[in-house]
């Protein structure tokens, strides 16, 4: 059960930092500290998701179909790595500092260190490395990066639980997080386009291995200073006790299963990621490809986010009014709508696309800012269950389907483009040119089956999740009164 940690019990076991109670109001530093979070986890998600699989297929020379195994295998992994993160999240007694914060400071060094290794031009320091040898780099690499971003992800999405309860100030910090996820996405998908490409001696632009590290390194820079803020403006507030010695992961794991808003969540968030990194994987290709102006994939993340900045004012009124989930499956199901008619009537200017994209960036704003507020209200319905708090191992299979998410957009994508004919380089100096059935192919990856993967999540999100506007308000009521006057004993 939560506990509230109260002034005398915190003087005592000398928590000072942490006497503010969840009753206390988040003020404007502790929100903005917060999205400084996803700033630095989305500076390396937004470049990964645009750049790593061209920098393969285009630079390192891997085939497609070799990916599809690599991303599977990374995701077998994190299936035994996130749920043993999050539980020993769960199980470490908080100090002065908080249970999550320590943590995500401590993972955010091996985790920038990881993003440097990962687009570093190994083929420069050893010439001779073939294709296979590049790829195991890639296993090795890839690998370590997503154990340390699990290391920073799960205690970071925990920590919003423990921020505040009241379902307003929830909100807030997850369109908090969404805006600072947009300032990470900037610099992968908006800035480094503009600057990453070359013009080999037949006309056709590729991309620039030594540019793209050139990029990464000034992105481990601000990395580095919005990892600093989260930690020095955020306060936990509200505290769990420690997972009591022997209480089982396969447990927390079995009841989980039990909680229907959960599961269905998970299963809309992993389609969101999925239906989000396929694009803008795929969309790098199309405008390099099919369209031929790679610069303008910069526009495609202005298209994503400058709809959320215009709904973020007064989103927290559309919530109040209509309800988180009815909002979320709404969205979705216009961004399908869109897909679909984008897919149907094939479009030949790349600025007409541009500006269907931002109606698909309308509809998605609804779930994308509010996914996170979600999440803390299914995991409240995880105690009504149990009578229990486990942030950290709740969270962590909710990270685990969002990288399930990654896997199916990873392996997904990579098996379609081998199966539409895509040629990758055989060596950092070729450049392809793809055949218009290759690129016509592209198309339609970049339009179909983001359609099938939103319109799934609408489907989910409309008839699966139970927790409605009337529920999550009767939810946030009962759980007050039963911690209203909890303390934690000595």
């Amino acid at each position: 059960m939560i506990r509230v940690l109260k002034e005398d019990y915190l003087q005592e076991k000398g928590l000072n930092e942490m006497s503010e109670t969840n009753t206390k109001k988040l003020t404007a530093k502790n929100v903005f500290g917060y999205a400084m979070g996803d700033t630095g986890g989305v500076l390396a998600f937004g470049v990964i998701g645009s750049f790593l699989n061209m920098y393969y297929t285009d630079v390192f020379g891997i085939d497609a179909a070799k990916l599809t195994i690599l991303f599977l295998v990374a995701r077998l992994w994190d299936a035994i790595n996130d749920p043993m993160m999050g539980a020993f999240v769960d199980s470490r007694k908080p100090n002065p500092k908080g249970r999550f914060r320590p943590w995500i400071y401590f993972f955010s060094f091996p985790m920038i260190i990881s993003l440097i290794l990962l687009f570093l031009p190994i083929y420069d320091f050893f010439p001779g490395l073939n294709q296979s040898q590049l790829l195991i780099y890639a296993y090795i690499t890839y690998i370590f990066y997503g154990m340390m971003y699990t290391g920073v992800n799960i205690p970071y999405g925990s920590m919003a639980t423990v921020m505040t309860q009241d379902i307003k100030e929830r909100s807030t910090l997850s369109m908090a997080r969404t805006f600072g996820a947009g300032i990470g996405q900037m610099a992968g998908s908006v800035i480094l386009p503009l600057v990453v490409y070359s013009v080999a001696s037949n006309g056709a632009k590729y991309l620039d291995g030594h540019k793209l590290f050139a990029g990464i390194l000034v992105i481990v820079l601000f990395q580095i200073l919005a990892y600093q803020l989260n930690y020095r403006l955020t306060r936990e507030t509200v505290i769990a006790p420690a997972k009591e010695k022997g209480e089982s992961v396969w447990k927390v794991l079995g009841s989980l299963v039990k909680n229907r808003p959960f599961i269905t969540l998970s299963l809309a968030s992993m389609l969101l990621i999925a239906g989000n990194m396929f694009t803008n994987t795929a969309n790098g290709y199309l405008f390099k490809n099919y369209y031929g102006t790679p610069g303008k994939q910069a526009l495609v993340a202005v298209c994503t986010y400058l709809p959320m900045a215009l709904f973020m004012p007064f989103l927290n009124k559309l919530v109040l009014k209509f309800g988180k989930k009815e909002l979320c499956a709404f969205g979705a199901y216009l961004a399908a709508a869109t897909y679909l008619v984008m897919y149907l009537v094939k479009i030949p200017n790349p600025n007409l696309f541009l500006g269907c994209l931002f109606i698909t960036g309308i509809g998605l704003t609804f779930f994308t800012m509010e996914v996170w507020a979600i999440v803390s209200d299914a995991i409240d319905y995880q105690e009504k269950l149990t009578n229990k708090r486990e942030e950290g191992t709740s969270y962590a299979i909710f990270s685990f389907f969002r990288k399930m998410g990654q896997t199916v957009a990873g392996v997904g994508f990579n098996a379609l483009l081998a199966g539409i004919g895509y040629v990758s380089s055989k060596d950092v100096t070729e450049v392809i040119v793809q055949t218009e059935d290759v690129n016509n192919g592209i198309y339609t990856l970049a339009t179909l089956v983001p359609f099938i993967m939103y319109l799934a999540m609408a489907l989910l999100m409309h008839f699966g999740y139970t927790l409605g506007k009337k529920q999550t308000i009767e939810l946030a009521d009962e759980l007050h009164a039963r911690h209203k006057d909890d303390v934690v004993a000595e």
